[in-house]
């Protein structure tokens, strides 16, 4: 006898939940959901268990002699759900999903948004690039776990702190509440677990740009910066992918850093730095470009690099000598990662390209001579930059 198994979206409560959820929930021999979804239907009296974790629901199932069950999933079934999960759980059975009302469109109802145009994402103990989402996207919906305040802390810390926000707490419940405020006032704020954000950012910026002018980064004297003609031909040659893990090697005022996240806006960026100076700086930077998928690490290259998630490319601005030891260090946690290195010396340009050769059959190395224009008197004439060598391998 094949068992039949309806996963139904139950919506915002019970109320909400469609006619075809109900007549699954009526007709079903034995109910599972959470305490919170079952709670309702307990007057069926018919078996119901407080479970909703794959395992749990298909050992419960398994050694059942009925034929007919129903379990209830909150939101809808395609929205970050447990459905999923329950499907590929219980795909040796006959499996039927029945669609529920997602917070999503109960919130955008209750705000009178539409909400084609919402970026959706969950932050319900799933890991997610907030900053970027919000700097790439004017209507942003995020489905919270008890982390609402910290997720106004991240946004305030990278220079969004004034962008509007709507948090639903409890929607379709008695309690429910809709507090309009700033990410700078949600941060201190103390909302309820189950809480919905719309987060609305009028002044998006969806670019990946290369080569931003140096005289956009804030500066300190002794920290060097990798040139905007230089940085143009390394973001080219590192050629990131959106969710590359990326090293920035001599990270210094952490303008590479600030494009390759720019690049890898779904990925992670690590900028390595040994001078404790440069820290604060590479902040500044973060926050001015509302990036926030960077992470400072105070250390010398390769020792600094333990720990860290493998990368997928690699940019070394400066190595103290150790450019032997990067490289290898580098090709050890990913044997195909792509690194590109610039040097002014002659001795660190053929440190770079032994090493990589070593490694990599496809290294390639260029010099850009690059010219700027500056006045002279009344006429304009160019003034040469010390010439740079860019040394890549690996990868792609």
């Amino acid at each position: 006898m094949m068992k039949t198994i309806f996963i139904v979206g139950a919506g915002m409560n019970a109320q909400s939940i469609t006619q075809e959820g109900m007549a699954a929930i009526n007709q079903a021999e034995v109910l599972f959901g959470s305490e919170r979804l079952i709670e309702p239907f307990k007057h069926l009296d018919k078996p119901a268990y407080a479970l909703y974790k794959p395992a749990d629901v298909q050992g419960e199932i398994e050694k059942s002699e009925m034929s007919r069950f129903t379990v209830l999933v909150s939101g809808d079934v395609g929205f970050f759900s447990g459905a999923a999960a329950l499907c590929e759980s219980l795909k040796g059975y006959d499996v039927r999903l029945i669609p529920g009302i997602s917070s999503a469109a109960a919130f955008s109802a209750k705000l009178a948004v539409p909400w084609q145009d919402f970026k959706l994402v969950s932050m319900h103990g799933i890991p997610a690039n907030i900053v970027e989402l919000v700097r790439r996207n004017s209507r942003v919906l995020c489905l919270t776990g008890g982390n609402a305040a910290e997720i106004g802390r991240k946004l305030t810390e990278r220079g969004f702190s004034g962008v509007t926000v709507y948090a639903g707490e409890n929607l379709g419940y008695e309690d429910e509440k809709i507090t309009k405020m700033t990410a700078a006032e949600l941060s201190g704020s103390e909302l309820a677990l189950l809480t919905t954000l719309l987060i609305i950012n009028e002044n998006i910026d969806g670019r990946a740009r290369s080569g931003i002018p140096d005289d956009e980064f804030i500066r300190l004297n002794g920290i060097p910066m990798t040139k905007c003609e230089i940085r143009a031909v390394v973001s080219s040659k590192l050629a990131l992918s959106p969710g590359a893990v990326c090293y920035d090697a001599g990270a210094g005022t952490g303008s590479v850093s600030v494009e390759m996240a720019l690049s890898a806006y779904e990925g992670q960026v690590f900028a390595i730095e040994q001078d404790e100076k440069a820290l604060p700086l590479i902040e500044e930077n973060l926050t001015k470009f509302n990036i926030g998928n960077v992470t400072a690490v105070c250390g010398k290259a390769p020792d600094a690099f333990s720990g860290l998630p493998a990368p997928d490319a690699a940019f070394i601005g400066g190595s103290s000598g150790e450019m032997g030891a990067i490289i290898d260090t580098l090709v050890e946690k990913n044997p195909n990662v792509r690194i590109v290195v610039t040097a002014v010396t002659l001795e660190s340009a053929a440190a770079a390209l032994a090493a990589l050769k070593k490694a990599f059959p496809n290294t390639e190395a260029v010099q850009i001579s690059a010219a700027r224009i500056k006045p002279a008197g009344e006429l304009s004439m160019m003034a040469a930059q010390n010439p740079v060598t860019i040394i890549s391998g690996g990868g792609l």
